[in-house]
């Protein structure tokens, strides 16, 4: 049958040809996420190796929500497809709930990938999605890449993402469901025209705006982002170096003496991989950190994101981790990663064994090199522990120097000052 789905499937085939790969697919039971479930099956009959499973994320905010998540399941079983829901139990009392929902699903949805070893997971986001979040983002005043927010390959949390739908529009896959007989769930946040989207998506028609040529916009929008994203990583190596506590140095006149865009896109993404947000820091609150690190002026600690910045020094500023926004310390494991930035050796030495890795905290008397680092990044300074006592802590010269794999420098292309 030649339709959208099959087109999705082609799709799919394209962006994960393996013979052999497994498939995740997150679905709401919207018309979106079930027809790319559907797409997937056929994805995976194509090669008798592949596999495909599928999660539902019950936020749990409609009362609805668990019987729909249970018609998602009915529908998997139905497709031979293994379906795992994933419930939201901790949603805030208060605050950006949808932002708050968000990150929770792209969180559950990446352990749950981890967990059963898939090499990918897909979203239903279709042209129209990408066409909405465009004008969406144009009006909150975001830059490229929030303009070009939406991608067809993205990857985050350690996982790949694909939005293999981005070419087609959402009334092509549902008339393909229809022609199939597959009916999906209308959610009833859709014909609330008090949410944004739904008044930029019912506003389209009005204002004479086509959905593919802003999609297409969006499309030429993610390839200068990705020129700027590349320049960026260039400059990188010339402006930045580790200092002694693994803390970020800037060299405050060379980001100055950088064109603005690629200074301003630089801190912005040190800032989400250093603290491991989903997305950068908004610009208005950038702007002000850049400005500040841009300078030569002696300031005072500031935070963003979970990071602070030291402009004491008027030549090198130092970034690192914010001691209040860390993770908790995780046990020690081959390959383990802790605060998204700092990974264990694998094989993991024996004197390793049953340790746990989190933040060194203060250092009585540290060795004079570890001093030059400021008392703040010194105490977020990874170490190993073991029932309390100290094991090993690279960066202050205890324990084997090559303890830890530091992957945010690797990813910047930086070295040790």
């Amino acid at each position: 049958m030649s339709d959208a789905i099959a087109a999705l499937s082609a799709r799919l085939a394209s962006l994960l040809p393996d013979a052999d790969a497994r498939l995740g697919v997150a679905v709401s039971g919207g018309s979106d996420s079930t027809a790319l479930l559907l797409a997937a099956v056929d994805w995976r009959a194509a090669a008798p190796g592949r596999a495909v499973e599928a999660a539902t994320v019950d936020h749990r905010l409609r009362p609805e929500s668990g019987a729909e998540a249970e018609a998602v399941a009915a529908l998997a079983a139905r497709l031979g497809v293994l379906h795992e829901t994933l419930p939201w139990e901790d949603a805030p009392g208060r605050g950006n709930l949808a932002a708050a929902a968000r990150e929770a699903r792209r969180a559950r949805l990446a352990d749950w990938a981890g967990r059963r070893g898939l090499a990918a997971v897909a979203l239903g986001h279709t042209l129209d999605d990408r066409a909405e979040t465009l004008l969406l983002r144009l009006a909150r005043g975001s830059g490229l890449d929030g303009l070009s927010a939406l991608r067809e390959v993205s990857r985050h949390s350690g996982l790949v993402w694909l939005r293999p739908a981005l070419g087609l529009r959402r009334e092509a896959l549902r008339e393909a469901l229809r022609a199939r007989g597959v009916p999906w769930i209308e959610d009833p946040s859709n014909d609330d025209e008090t949410r944004d989207r739904i008044g930029v998506r019912r506003a389209l028609p009005a204002l004479g705006l086509d959905p593919e040529g802003l999609a297409a916009t969006a499309e030429r929008l993610a390839a200068d982002a990705d020129h700027l994203a590349a320049e960026a990583r260039a400059l990188a190596p010339r402006v930045l170096a580790l200092g002694p506590a693994g803390e970020i140095l800037i060299d405050r006149a060379a980001l100055a003496a950088a064109p603005a865009p690629l200074a301003r896109r630089l801190l912005a993404r040190l800032l989400r991989r250093l603290s491991g947000a989903a997305h950068p820091p908004r610009a208005a609150a950038l702007a002000p950190l850049l400005a500040l690190a841009a300078g030569r002026t002696p300031a005072p600690p500031r935070t963003l994101a979970g990071c602070v910045l030291d402009a004491s020094d008027p030549a090198l500023a130092r970034l690192h981790r914010e001691e209040a926004a860390l993770p908790p310390p995780v046990a020690a494991a081959p390959g383990g990663v802790w605060d998204g930035r700092w990974r264990l050796p694998d094989p993991l030495p024996a004197a390793f064994r049953g340790a746990d890795l989190g933040p060194l905290g203060p250092l009585p008397d540290p060795p004079a090199r570890f001093r030059a680092a400021p008392p703040a990044a010194r105490r977020v300074a990874p170490a190993l522990f073991r029932n309390g006592a100290l094991l090993a802590a690279p960066h202050a010269g205890i324990g084997p120097p090559d303890a830890l794999e530091d992957r945010l420098a690797r990813r910047l292309g930086i070295a040790p000052s």
